[in-house]
């Protein structure tokens, strides 16, 4: 059973308060995702945690079928030049990582991250993830994982946008995954 005041606790100590619970059955995977990161990311086939590393979109749906809870972090900034992005995201994915490692402690051993950025975790990916340098740290998105994140957080309410330009507002998001 999950003890949701027990992991907001956590939450909270890692800073983390913007945040909503969310059934895992009600996050949106769906196919068009994975065709936007095939046919539209540069980081496809670049990325260790990036399609195709990651499992197919069936297999997805079925990830999250296998969890009873999910929390959906949401994280706001704005940046001067995009590649601003990377270095607040890395932060924040680290800070993510180590909520997960407590998560695991306090008896969720299936506890699950899903970045809320690309891994970033190396200077130089090894692009496989067999290959990978940081196995035990590195971490599919959402989006690597065929999350539709703009459907799932805007049934939580959160705000989601195309931004235009990178003077917009970024609204980010990280799942994890609890059982």
């Amino acid at each position: 059973m999950i003890n949701r005041e027990q992991l907001e606790e956590l939450f909270k100590k890692h800073r983390f308060t913007d945040f909503r619970w969310i059934k895992p059955q009600n996050i949106v995977v769906s196919q068009w995702v994975r065709m936007k990161c095939t046919f539209g990311c540069r980081e496809y086939g670049k990325n260790a945690c990036c399609p195709p590393n990651t499992p197919s979109v069936d297999e997805c749906k079925s990830f999250f079928q296998e969890y009873s809870e999910g929390v959906v972090f949401h994280f706001e900034k704005e940046v001067e030049k995009p590649e601003d992005r990377h270095k607040w995201t890395k932060g924040i994915n680290g800070r993510l990582l180590k909520l997960e490692r407590d998560v695991f402690l306090a008896g969720h051993p299936k506890a699950f991250l899903l970045y809320m950025d690309s891994c970033n975790l190396c200077k130089n990916c090894a692009e496989d993830r067999v290959k990978c340098n940081n196995k035990t740290s590195a971490r599919p998105t959402p989006e690597a994982m065929t999350v539709d994140v703009f459907s799932t957080v805007k049934q939580l309410g959160y705000p989601i946008e195309v931004l235009r330009d990178y003077s917009e507002t970024m609204n980010r998001y990280a799942f994890l995954l609890v059982e």
